[in-house]
C-alpha cells in the first residue's frame, strides 16, 4: 500500500464518531455512576440533584429554601415600597392576586381602599420631597379612580365601609393637596358618586319619614348640590339606618 492511500484511509478514520449511546455507556462504566437524565413534572429536589450528581438531598432543599427566603424577603420589601421604586411591581402584583378573591358586593370598598393606599403613597413621597416619584404615583392614583368610578356606576347596596372609605378619600385628597401637589381630575369620580347620591335620595323619598329625618335628607340634598358627595353619602347612611 502506498503512504498516499494510507494517509488517505487515516484520514477516513477521524471522520468516524461515536454514537452519543455509546458515549454515555461508557463513562457509566467508566465513572459508576448514573448519567442524569431530566424528565417531565420532576420534583426541584430531583431536578438540582440531576444537575449536580454529587450534591445530597440536605444541600438541595438548602438552596431551595434559600430561593425562598429571598422571594419572602422580596415580597415583604415591596409592601413599603412607593410608585418609582423597583420593587413596586411586585406590590401591584400582590394587590391585583387579592383582588381577584374579592367578593362583587365588596368590589366598591375594595377599590377605594386601594385609591387611599395610592393617596397615602403619595402624601409620603411629597413629605419627602421625593420628586421623581410624583408622577408615577399620581398616575397610580388616577389608575385608581378610574376603577372605583366604573364600580360605582353599577348598582350596589351602599354599605357603612363605602361610605367610610368614601369620606377618607375626600380628606386625604385634601390633605395631599395642602402639600402643594395637585393629583389631576376626579370628573369621573365625582360624576359616579354623584350618580349613587341621586340614587339613593330618590330611594330616601319614596319611604315615609319623620320631620327630623326630613330635615336630614334636606341636608343631604345640600350636600349633592354643594358637590360634597362623602357629607350626603354620610347622612344618606344614617337615614337608610
Amino acid at each position: 500500500m502506498q503512504e498516499a492511500d494510507l494517509i488517505k484511509k487515516i484520514r477516513l478514520l477521524n471522520q468516524i464518531k461515536p454514537s452519543k449511546d455509546w458515549v454515555l455507556l461508557v463513562k457509566k462504566e467508566l465513572f459508576q455512576e448514573e448519567i442524569p437524565t431530566f424528565k417531565a413534572n420532576r420534583d426541584p429536589f430531583s431536578v438540582i440533584l440531576g444537575i449536580f450528581p454529587r450534591l445530597n438531598y440536605k444541600f438541595a432543599f438548602a438552596t431551595l429554601l434559600f430561593f425562598g427566603i429571598l422571594a419572602s424577603g422580596a415580597f415583604s420589601f415591596s409592601q413599603k415600597s412607593l410608585p418609582g421604586d423597583f420593587l413596586y411591581p411586585l406590590k401591584r402584583v400582590a394587590e391585583k392576586g387579592r383582588a381577584v378573591f374579592v367578593a362583587e358586593k365588596d368590589q366598591s370598598q375594595a377599590q377605594l381602599e386601594t385609591a387611599n393606599k395610592r393617596l397615602e403613597e403619595l402624601t409620603k413621597i411629597a413629605e419627602q420631597n421625593q420628586v421623581q416619584k410624583l408622577a408615577p404615583a399620581i398616575n397610580e392614583f388616577q389608575s385608581s379612580l378610574s376603577q372605583v368610578a366604573k364600580n360605582l356606576k353599577e348598582p350596589k347596596k351602599l354599605t357603612k365601609e363605602v361610605v367610610e372609605q368614601t369620606k377618607k378619600l375626600a380628606e386625604n385628597k385634601e390633605k395631599i393637596e395642602a402639600l402643594g401637589v395637585v393629583v389631576g381630575e376626579t370628573e369621573e369620580l365625582d360624576a359616579s358618586l354623584r350618580e349613587l347620591v341621586e340614587r339613593e335620595i330618590k330611594d330616601l323619598e319614596s319611604r315615609s319619614l319623620t320631620e327630623e329625618q326630613l330635615a336630614l335628607l334636606a341636608e343631604a340634598q345640600q350636600d349633592l348640590a354643594a358637590g360634597n358627595f362623602a357629607a350626603a353619602l354620610e347622612k344618606i347612611w344614617l337615614l337608610s339606618n
